[in-house]
């Protein structure tokens, strides 16, 4: 997955363009973009469009973001949407590993109930909005096999942080979301899961847009949440391995072949190791 749009679960008409906006997954939202009295009108709609969905041949992965485990509505929530069989549930204000463990087992309860293969939901938590769930972060390893990624979100977090913003005047995160964002990134990678960037809310910049992706990609996140569906084009643009590096990506592969024994190699003006080769092979599998 490159691009995952949060799409309001109450409101039909951007359900329905959002399954042809090109993204590569849906986050069907019951939580911040539903009013707490239309949540159980929210839930049967995200059913009803999963149900639909489900039945296209050609159709983004289809996430539900249910409400907090502490909230009292997770369990409606799961109760409405996992009959349906979405292919994964994002879990907000995750504190740590447990809280995974917590839904996975909830999850593989309500798979038994509605004859679903088991462990065939994922789960990807948001994993820093809240101070406390910044000292878990290390926890995610080994937590669960249904983790599927880990996301991070700054806008929660500036309003638990109590900050003004959470952006300096240049555009780049402050120095908390920086720490956030860089822990996601080790965290994710730790638990051999994907790190995915939280989302950019400006969502008429698209050339801060594309900085924001640009960034993300460079120090090693895989996708990126958006918020409105004209983000998606730059996300999955930005997210795809260009010609160039897919080649240069084959060529590295096909000197270490050449050369199974070397541990180090000569490309052109470079020597390259087991890092460069090891990159090359995320970039081959990205482009796939």
């Amino acid at each position: 997955m490159r691009s995952l749009l949060f799409v309001p679960g109450d409101d039909a008409r951007k359900l329905a363009k959002a399954m042809t906006c090109g993204a590569d997954a849906l986050i069907l939202d019951l939580e911040d973009s539903v009013a707490p009295s239309g949540k159980a009108h929210a839930r049967q709609m995200v059913r009803d469009f999963i149900f639909d969905a489900r039945r296209r041949c050609a159709r983004p992965r289809l996430f539900v973001r249910i409400n907090g485990l502490g909230t009292g509505l997770a369990d409606p929530d799961l109760d409405a949407v996992m009959p349906a069989g979405p292919d994964g549930i994002m879990l907000p204000k995750s504190r740590a590993g447990a809280d995974v463990q917590h839904l996975g087992a909830k999850l593989a309860v309500r798979e038994a109930e509605s004859r679903l293969p088991d462990g065939a939901c994922a789960i990807i938590p948001i994993v820093t909005e809240t101070a406390a769930s910044i000292f878990g972060l290390a926890s995610y390893a080994g937590a669960s096999q249904r983790l599927l990624g880990m996301a991070w979100g700054a806008e929660d977090l500036s309003a638990a942080l109590g900050a003004e913003t959470n952006r300096l005047p240049d555009g780049a995160f402050a120095a908390p979301y920086q720490l956030a964002r860089t822990l996601t990134l080790v965290g994710a990678r730790a638990a051999e899961v994907e790190p995915i960037d939280t989302v950019f809310t400006a969502f008429r910049d698209e050339a801060g847009l594309r900085r924001d992706c640009e960034a993300a990609r460079r120090d090693g996140f895989t996708a990126k949440m958006a918020i409105h569906p004209a983000q998606v084009p730059v996300i999955n643009e930005v997210f795809t391995p260009t010609p160039e590096a897919v080649e240069r990506a084959k060529a590295i592969l096909a000197a270490f072949a050449e050369n199974p024994q070397a541990g180090v190699i000569a490309m052109g003006e470079e020597m390259l190791d087991r890092p460069h080769l090891l990159r090359a092979q995320g970039v081959l599998a990205r482009a796939r």
